[in-house]
């Protein structure tokens, strides 16, 4: 690393030139002064690489280095920092993360998969040699939540992270709120408008969620990364009569992100999961809609903590990566997960079946007598004590109709006791859909 003067700018390299790599040229750019002056140094962009050298991204590019092979970027002896935006958790990516931190150089990654996979040991790596790794924008665009975890929580033991990680499912569901229309037609909206992907998967099956939360988790628990046990469930079984279900009890559905630390019998667990989930419409993230994160931190003495912005974007998520740039030219390395990779703990997976919570099932079912009394008996034999109970009056095609049930708060080992007991039953035509109430 050169020294830290505002006669010799941080010198980097960009791999990836998409929409958030232009966004960043753009923004140095245009607040490039503002920027000097808030870093103590100017931060110049020296090299980049990408697939395509003639594309036309809206930047000039002409005046930086092409590499062809981006890995060459890390071996360059006249950059400091090497910022990385290609993608994939694995593969080129992995390769020039890791070659940047072993010479020595700096790595700033928007690159959330790569870090929930292997984060601990680029940490660690990163701490051995002294050299800075920065991932803001890796959580939630342009929201600075992990620095705000990493450095204004820092005095707080947390007892829960929450929020709304993905943009692409809130958008999905909040545009079903609004318009009425199901999943399928959405999702084709979205895709339409650049909200979804071509291929949807990791968004609307909660993976890129997890991602996310297993990165909150380490830094907000001081917990080894585990993405391996975060329990994901996506939203491809909303429908919209879900989301009407919900408007008329006084909720809406959000797909949540949560973490927190269990203290059982003396012994420590962790808790990650992604589902979709009934929010209040007085809690404060049932008012978070399109494509907006939200993240709730609980701490034990800073009490509940939101924060809220654009999940994505170009200039969000340049804007969070060249905080991280300001960061590191004004010295700051620090523990990237907030305490040294070593002394982060390895917490077991936690067990959610004694937690408490209240429930929305929904089933998709034949009209015929007795279905109703087999239900409410599976949820009797499952000591699921059943608060309202709704049957949607219009058959469906096929001969189906909707029941909705809401249970009072009770253990979820509870509900899926019951639910095993309806398996195999065939006055169900389809799986039980299952929604949590967020308290």
């Amino acid at each position: 690393m050169s020294d830290n003067t505002a006669q010799s700018p941080l010198r980097i390299a960009i791999a990836g030139l998409g929409t958030v790599g232009a966004g960043v040229i753009r923004l140095l750019a245009t607040n490039g002064d503002l920027i000097a002056a808030r870093a103590g140094r100017g931060i110049e962009v020296v090299a980049v690489s990408a697939r395509d050298r003639g594309k036309d991204r809206g930047v000039d590019i002409s005046g930086f280095a092409w590499e062809d092979d981006m890995s060459a970027l890390a071996a360059r002896d006249d950059l400091d920092v090497v910022v990385e935006l290609v993608g994939g958790s694995d593969g080129p990516a992995l390769a020039l993360s890791r070659a940047a931190l072993e010479g020595g150089k700096g790595l700033v990654t928007a690159n959330k998969a790569m870090i929930a996979h292997h984060g601990l040991a680029l940490a660690d790596t990163a701490e051995k040699l002294g050299a800075p790794l920065k991932f803001e924008a890796a959580v939630a665009g342009g929201i600075p939540v992990v620095k705000g975890l990493r450095e204004g929580t820092a005095a707080n033991a947390l007892t829960k992270v929450y929020g709304i990680l993905n943009g692409t499912c809130n958008y999905i569901l909040s545009e079903m709120e609004a318009t009425g229309a199901d999943f399928a037609e959405v999702l084709g909206e979205a895709q339409r408008l650049g909200y979804a992907e071509a291929d949807p998967t990791f968004d609307i099956e909660g993976v890129d969620a997890a991602h996310k939360i297993a990165i909150i988790a380490g830094i907000g628990f001081g917990a080894q990364l585990d993405f391996d046990n975060v329990r994901t469930t996506g939203i491809t079984a909303v429908r919209a009569a879900d989301i009407a279900q919900a408007d008329a009890l006084g909720f809406v559905i959000r797909l949540i992100a949560e973490a927190d630390l269990s203290h059982d019998g003396g012994k420590t667990s962790l808790l990650q999961r992604v589902r979709p989930c009934l929010v209040a419409k007085d809690h404060p993230l049932s008012a978070v809609d399109g494509p907006t994160n939200a993240v709730v931190a609980e701490g034990n003495f800073s009490g509940r903590l939101l924060f809220q912005g654009a999940g994505a974007g170009d200039g969000p998520t340049a804007s969070a990566v060249v905080a991280d740039l300001i960061d590191i030219a004004r010295g700051d390395i620090g523990a990237p997960f907030a305490m040294p990779a070593s002394e982060l703990s390895a917490y077991p997976p936690a067990e959610p079946g004694h937690r408490m919570e209240r429930t929305y099932l929904r089933f998709t079912v034949n009209d015929r007598p007795g279905v109703l009394a087999e239900l409410t008996a599976a949820m009797r034999d499952g000591d699921v004590s059943i608060e309202s109970l709704i049957q949607q009056g219009r058959k469906r095609d096929g001969g189906e109709v909707l029941v909705a049930l809401v249970t009072h708060e009770g253990p979820e080992a509870n509900v899926r006791r019951a639910l095993d007991l309806l398996e195999g039953s065939d006055s169900l035509t389809g799986e039980p859909l299952v929604l949590p109430i967020l308290a």
